[in-house]
């Protein structure tokens, strides 16, 4: 039986948070982004379009798929080859950044920018999921709430368009 959208929301919050990610973490990344071009720009800000991403369908079905796969990996319930590869986030693997993309593409070209530098530079909470420190895995994680935030920021300046004015 397919879920609500309320629910699906629901269920990718908690599980966001049952990793360890909050709102307002990824709401810094979105602030890290977006700082240099939007000169009012304020936490609250950021979080509400954090949440607004979050209210996609298909942002929620990414994290659902992700976490899962991450879990699924953790517990060593993925066959060989791909148990190894996803809990060591072998870097040619990328459909860790594949399954990200889906997000980054909710508003357009301008979240694969934002995408790839966060993933490049990993700031906040994009170190801490990157850090492959104890059992848990976060090969698809870190990819989503990267992109969630690139998403983020993505929806933020499509609500500012004066800021590509000052880019040029």
């Amino acid at each position: 039986m397919v879920k609500s959208s309320s629910e699906l929301h629901r269920v990718a919050l908690e599980l966001l948070d049952r990793r360890g990610v909050k709102l307002e973490d990824i709401a810094e990344l979105v602030h890290y982004l977006q700082k240099p071009y939007i000169k009012e720009l304020t936490f609250e800000m950021c979080l509400d379009h954090v949440r607004s991403v979050l209210l996609k369908r298909e942002v929620q079905n990414t994290i659902l798929t992700g976490i899962q796969l991450d879990i699924l990996t953790e517990k060593g319930l993925m066959e060989q080859p791909l148990q190894d590869i996803i809990r060591e986030d072998e870097g040619l693997y990328g459909i860790d950044e594949i399954l990200a993309l889906s997000i980054v593409n909710v508003y357009g070209s301008i979240g694969f920018t934002n995408y790839g530098y966060i993933d490049k530079v990993k700031p906040g909470i994009l170190k801490k999921l990157n850090s492959h420190e104890g059992d848990e895995v976060h090969t698809f994680l870190d990819d989503i709430v990267g992109a969630i935030a690139a998403a983020a920021a993505s929806r933020l300046a499509h609500d500012n368009p004066e800021i590509s004015d000052i880019m040029k």
